[in-house]
């Protein structure tokens, strides 16, 4: 038998490549509900056999709240109008492009949204991009009757639900008082205005949701007949046969928005599993996915030319520009105008 010496083994040790010891779970993810769904980060699972470990927020005025407070994680999912306040309060870090595997392939009408660059620096890598309007039940309410001001109507009384989340609730009423091109810089009177739409709203509203399950269960009850929501609600219910739409009337007022991931600062992953679950997340296969699973356009480009062309075509995520145009963007609001949406809409919800 050869015989090593305790010399020799601690030289071949410390020439040995070092390889990789973290596991999967050990990256933490702050997240919307849902998105741990595997389907969406699977070149990230192959490499780790595991996923990460998600913790959960209802809002991004919760999320902004609970990282201010202490609370660490590696990555966190907010959209593009949160991220100069978030870069502002100190809570992330910039990406490195170069470790983007498929940043040259993200679509550059997504990359030019405020929030994704700030001062020449990436904030955050775009993941899905959608639309936030009003969902309702077409076997209660007929399209050409549909509109925002019907949520205001005494008639659906406790047939309404709205999100918890004063920067959604006040692009809803902004859109519904014809101030939409102001959303960030509201005037005292133009506030005012959307605040009253709000008040008007509030006794139709059977529940102010963070989980949008939530609505979707309740409205494929029929316990409620409209709601303001995001693309996937509408998807959920048309797959469990709900009669449910979304109303995409550039002209009687829609939303749309730009989310992603971002590297906080507080994270104590490495930055190669850190960037192994970005690239995961931003690759084709995973756009694929999320336009055919829960019917949210992706920011890779490449994912819609491999994705279901008819549903696509449904969707109108065929032509970006037309799909961008006319629809209230959420971007950065003033900070001053979101403290006081912030206090108006706890105002609101209580019944004052």
């Amino acid at each position: 038998m050869k015989k090593i010496t305790l010399g020799a083994l601690a030289l071949s040790v410390a020439s040995a490549p070092l390889t990789a010891t973290a596991g999967g779970a050990d990256l933490t993810v702050f997240d919307w509900s849902g998105y741990e769904d595997t389907g969406f980060f699977g070149s990230y699972m192959e490499e780790y056999n595991e996923a990460p470990s998600y913790t959960f927020f209802g809002s991004q005025e919760e999320a902004f709240t609970k990282l201010q407070s202490g609370f660490t994680a590696d990555l966190a999912h907010p959209c593009s109008d949160a991220v100069r306040k978030w870069v502002a309060a100190d809570l992330i870090k910039p990406l490195d492009p170069a470790k983007l595997d498929h940043w040259d392939a993200l679509l550059p009408q997504i990359k030019e949204v405020d929030g994704i660059m700030i001062d020449g620096e990436v904030y955050m890598m775009p993941f899905e991009w959608g639309n936030t309007g009003l969902i309702y039940r077409t076997d209660k309410i007929a399209d050409d009757a549909i509109s925002l001001q019907l949520l205001a109507d005494p008639a659906y009384q406790g047939k309404v639900a709205i999100p918890d989340a004063a920067s959604s609730a006040y692009a809803l009423a902004a859109l519904a008082t014809g101030n939409a091109a102001d959303y960030t810089k509201m005037s005292d009177e133009q506030f005012q205005e959307a605040s009253d739409y709000l008040r008007k709203v509030h006794p139709n509203v059977r529940f102010y949701w963070s989980d949008a399950g939530q609505m979707d269960q309740a409205m494929a009850s029929g316990e409620l007949e409209m709601g303001w929501a995001w693309n996937q609600s509408e998807l959920n219910l048309i797959w469990n046969d709900t009669p449910a739409k979304m109303m995409r009337d550039v002209d009687k007022g829609i939303a749309t928005w730009v989310c992603g991931y971002v590297h906080l600062k507080s994270s104590t992953a490495s930055d190669d599993q850190v960037y192994d679950l970005l690239n995961a997340l931003s690759a084709k296969e995973s756009g694929k996915y999320i336009i055919e699973s829960w019917g949210y356009p992706h920011g890779n480009s490449e994912a819609f030319e491999i994705a279901d062309q008819e549903l696509i075509a449904t969707y109108g995520f065929d032509d970006v520009d037309q799909f961008f145009e006319g629809s209230l963007f959420f971007d950065a609001v003033d900070p001053a105008l979101e403290a006081r949406m912030l206090k108006e809409f706890e105002r609101i919800k209580s019944g004052f």
